[in-house]
């Protein structure tokens, strides 16, 4: 009842964009040099993985389809050198050489450890992420 007397507005208001709108193609950005890890304050991606307790079921079926297999070859490779291989945490996604050479996106769907990042960040929200069979992803027991 007083906030209706009293009538203060903000002279700002936050505007919600999708995070995927916020990538930038390659030819506008510098790459970035990141350091290899040292294995004592940094590690690699599948270290990280193991440590989580990822455990995905051998014959569930896979929650990380593409909608159009050509497009992380011909758009997103091209115009943002392949975001994907560098956004998920848990390096789900590859490009792998496949036949005459060519480039390939390779998903490691056993190592998702179910943070979303991949449907949210997609530049061309192509990756469609379903819910998991329960029981599964990552188990932090001493949490």
């Amino acid at each position: 009842m007083w906030m209706r007397t009293l009538k203060i507005g903000l002279p700002f208001t936050l505007k919600h964009h999708p995070d995927n709108e916020g990538i930038w193609r390659k030819d506008i950005v510098q790459p970035i040099d990141y350091p290899k890890p040292d294995g004592v304050i940094s590690f690699d991606r599948l270290s990280s993985v193991f440590l989580s307790n990822t455990n995905h079921v051998e014959d569930q079926p896979i929650h990380l389809t593409l909608k159009d297999p050509a497009i992380p070859v011909t758009v997103n490779l091209p115009q943002y050198a392949g975001p994907e291989q560098r956004y998920c945490p848990a390096g789900v996604y590859e490009f792998v050489e496949g036949e005459a050479g060519s480039p390939r996106l390779q998903i490691n769907a056993q190592n998702c450890v179910h943070c979303k990042t991949c449907d949210i960040k997609d530049p061309t929200q192509n990756i469609n992420w379903v819910v998991p069979e329960g029981g599964g992803g990552p188990n932090y027991p001493n949490m």
